[in-house]
């Protein structure tokens, strides 16, 4: 799914933005517990990926993305484009305590839930900034001319040992702990979104992706297909496609969000 030339308003004029995104169950799974959406009017992206038995992860990911959406659309709709940042904080940790409210409920009451969680990462772009939030290990990273940059940090087993110096990177690639995040929606009573607010600049571009992606893709290989000169939608196919080639392992989801330049709105003579 795509859409293009999203306006949101800044103090100069409008600011556009193009999106695109994809899902896929990947190589190996049967399912796909991966869930994604975008609402281009608000300029917002949400994206889960979700763990459990059964259909358990499905669930918690489709919860997710469900309450948020929901809840911060809501919110974000009547606030407006010039929402102050903290206020837009406070409404995502708010959603987000919703839904995880409700999928630690639903796995409580029903046993072959039980346990189900997921991770999430999520972007809320405004007028010059980009407030980004994530828990677990679904990530968000940001091209910027030729510059990429990881702007989440994996809450994850992993992460750990390597800030830690327990393992160096080259052994980080074969650890059996890859996959164990250390905070996930749906598990604890209560879970922090982490958020950080970055500046966007016309040309900017957003790369959301659960891990079946940056598992499967290093970053200096998303980095050199980031570059192609093809459309977004191509360039979610792309992605997704590389991951599969090189093994599809686990559900592969991608949304990709493009900065445009900034339009002055016509002033009635």
């Amino acid at each position: 799914m795509a859409n293009s030339g999203a306006p949101v308003s800044t103090e100069s004029g409008v600011l556009t933005w193009d999106f695109a995104a994809l899902t896929d169950p990947g190589r190996v799974r049967a399912n796909n517990e991966d869930t994604i959406a975008f609402d281009a009017s608000l300029g917002l992206v949400l994206l889960a990926d979700g763990m459990g038995g059964y259909n358990g992860g499905e669930v918690a990911s489709g919860m997710a993305i469900a309450l948020l959406q929901a809840s911060f659309g809501r919110w974000l709709a009547h606030a407006g484009p010039h929402a102050n940042p903290k206020a837009i904080r406070r409404a995502l940790q708010a959603g987000t305590d919703e839904a995880n409210a409700a999928i630690l409920e639903a796995g409580i009451a029903n046993v072959q839930l039980q346990g189900m969680g997921t991770t999430l990462v999520l972007a809320a772009f405004g007028s010059q900034r980009a407030i980004i939030g994530h828990i677990g290990d679904s990530r968000c990273y940001r091209l910027r001319d030729e510059k990429f940059d990881l702007l989440t940090r994996d809450h994850s087993l992993l992460q750990e040992q390597l800030d830690a110096g327990a393992i160096t990177p080259e052994q980080a690639v074969q650890s059996p702990h890859r996959n164990l995040v250390t905070r996930a929606l749906g598990i604890e009573r209560h879970v922090e979104l982490e958020m950080h607010e970055h500046s966007v600049m016309p040309g900017d571009l957003f790369l959301l992706c659960s891990d079946g992606l940056s598992e499967m893709v290093s970053d200096a290989q998303l980095f050199t297909l980031l570059l192609q000169d093809i459309g977004l939608p191509e360039k979610a196919t792309l992605l997704v496609a590389t991951a599969n080639d090189n093994g599809g392992r686990d559900n592969i989801s991608v949304v990709l969000a493009r900065a445009g330049g900034s339009e002055t709105p016509e002033v009635p003579g």
